[in-house]
């Protein structure tokens, strides 16, 4: 029940956003793009500025960078499979590489391992921003339905604001730059916002689904990538890796995590399986009520 209202707010978010996009008919895209160049940028500024640099910090950036690789790696062999066009191949790479690590898992991870294991959760979660706002950014845009070369996705990667407010706050924090309280309090705002707007555009997209198609074999397989495949990854990767127990099992518990809601809001943008990613993030966020307590109890929690 504990574990039901830590996701409850998550559904109460998706919901809102469902029945304004049922009721009300927003433009989807123009509300992503406001967040992707508005609100995100400062919301990566301030993760980067904010949190500590450690040893830790090292070894798990280091998984993070496999687990990533090697998920990515497994979602290539298998797709071909599926005879999936170049759109559906970004799509369904979305939903397998990228987690839900901020506004799910860092939460659970409190209520599991208590303010230790939150302290790591919100270090895996700076790091997974990064990769969100600069791989997942190129994923989305090679996906595109326009059709955009390697070289012009990686331009547009490196073009997104966000990716350089997650720089700039690194910048300054290794230089040790203090910001005045007033100028952190507005870019506070601002970076509180975004969240909950993704999570009401993940709600929107979602209320224009029954309208479209989907396939649902490609579903099925990010399921089963992002919430079997991921975690038991993450578990040998670690066993090769020098970090304490305890936040071995935060890492593991974060990649077992379901797919990003971010990823839905990227798919927005560059118009990349946006159903399919969506869908894909909706239904293993539902199936995560099982398949979360099955894996924190292999972990001993």
């Amino acid at each position: 029940m504990s574990l039901l209202l830590i996701v409850l707010p998550v559904f109460i978010v998706f919901t809102v956003g469902y029945i304004g996009q049922k009721t009300l008919h927003f433009n989807i895209k123009t509300i992503s793009t406001m967040t992707l160049y508005l609100m995100s940028p400062l919301l990566a500024f301030r993760t980067f500025y904010a949190t500590p640099i450690t040893v830790n910090y090292a070894y798990i950036f280091i998984f993070a960078i496999l687990l990533c690789f090697f998920l990515w790696l497994i979602t290539a062999i298998f797709l071909p499979l599926f005879s999936v066009s170049r759109s559906e191949r970004s799509g369904v790479m979305l939903g397998t590489v990228f987690m839900n690590s901020g506004n799910y898992g860092a939460p659970v991870a409190l209520f599991a391992f208590g303010a230790a294991g939150f302290h790591t959760a919100v270090m895996i979660m700076v790091i997974h921003s990064l990769f969100m706002n600069s791989l997942g950014i190129y994923i989305a845009s090679i996906g595109s339905k326009q059709k955009y070369s390697s070289k012009v996705a990686i331009q547009k990667a490196i073009k997104m604001p966000v990716l350089h407010g997650a720089i700039l706050g690194i910048l300054l924090q290794l230089l040790h730059v203090p910001i005045h309280e007033s100028i952190m309090n507005g870019i506070d705002l601002i970076a509180d916002a975004s969240i909950p707007v993704v999570m009401l555009v993940l709600g929107m997209q979602l209320a224009t689904i029954v309208r479209k198609k989907v396939r649902w074999s490609l579903m099925y397989f990010t399921t089963f990538v992002r919430m079997i495949i991921s975690p038991l990854l993450a578990a040998t990767i670690l066993y090769f890796i020098p970090l304490s127990n305890d936040i071995k099992a935060v890492l593991i518990l974060q990649s077992a995590m379901p797919a990003a809601a971010n990823t839905t809001m990227l798919a927005l943008q560059f118009d990349t399986e946006p159903d399919l990613v969506s869908i894909s993030t909706l239904v293993t966020t539902i199936l995560s009520l099982i398949s979360i307590p099955v894996v924190l109890y292999f972990l001993g929690v």
